[in-house]
């Protein structure tokens, strides 16, 4: 009868030799291994120098992309013999130059940086949101109100405008104090009940577009300005505090 290999190899469970070397290199691989550790850790460290000071805040998507590819190579060659450090040296210097030559291309035409990179988009306008532009942007509103949070803001009536940045941050314009309006409160105890009847007359903002309207009481009208029938919030008409 030809010979059936076994299903699963033997395997002796917590075999401490196993699990602390490997069967297919010495003890003295490690060694190696530290001092593979030391040049992919300096390369990483050149290739950021070498990207600009962009490489360690907020990245775009490109940036991203670099880091992660460069990212790879580095960790391949720390610890897996068979990868030679002479081919992790020619993927950075290969990465890098087309990270600079790509720099060069969109520093000469700004419709290659908004195609590898995007545009900032406009979210809010004049304490509302542009609804179109926050669905395409894939935001969420606790992703967008936590932002707005730590510029002390407490209701979209404070915010002018507001533009989100190719690398996700948000830029912020404020009204003067004395132009502020009555806004949609992005407090999360206050935001995530919106009411679907309103108990008394006033000044009510839109749950989906804050849109604000004043309303009678009684049962929640559908948005006249984004048509979304989310429920309403009490505008709030706190001054903002810097």
């Amino acid at each position: 009868m030809p010979y059936s290999p076994p299903l699963l190899a033997a395997v002796t469970p917590f075999d401490w030799q196993r699990l602390l070397l490997s069967d297919q290199a010495p003890a003295g691989f490690l060694f190696e291994i530290i001092f593979r550790c030391l040049v992919t850790f300096a390369l990483t460290i050149a290739a950021l120098r070498i990207s600009g000071k962009r490489g360690v805040r907020q990245l775009t998507l490109f940036e991203f992309g670099l880091i992660l590819v460069l990212g790879s190579a580095a960790g391949d060659a720390t610890f897996y013999h068979d990868v030679p450090l002479l081919y992790v040296v020619v993927v950075f210097v290969v990465i890098i130059g087309l990270y600079a030559l790509s720099n060069w291309v969109i520093d000469k035409n700004p419709r290659v940086e908004r195609l590898v990179e995007g545009a900032p988009e406009l979210i809010i306008v004049e304490g509302e949101i542009d609804l179109p532009a926050f669905i395409q942007a894939s935001l969420t509103a606790q992703e967008l109100f936590g932002q707005l949070r730590q510029y002390q803001v407490e209701h979209l009536g404070q915010v002018r405008r507001l533009y989100l940045e190719a690398t996700g941050e948000v830029s912020v314009y404020f009204f003067e104090p004395a132009h502020e309006r009555p806004g949609l409160p992005i407090w999360p105890e206050l935001y995530w009940h919106p009411l679907r009847a309103l108990p008394t007359p006033g000044a009510y903002a839109c749950h989906a577009c804050a849109t604000v309207r004043e309303l009678p009481a009684g049962p929640g009208p559908t948005c006249p300005r984004c048509g979304q029938q989310n429920g309403w919030l009490p505008a709030c008409t706190t001054p903002r505090v810097a």
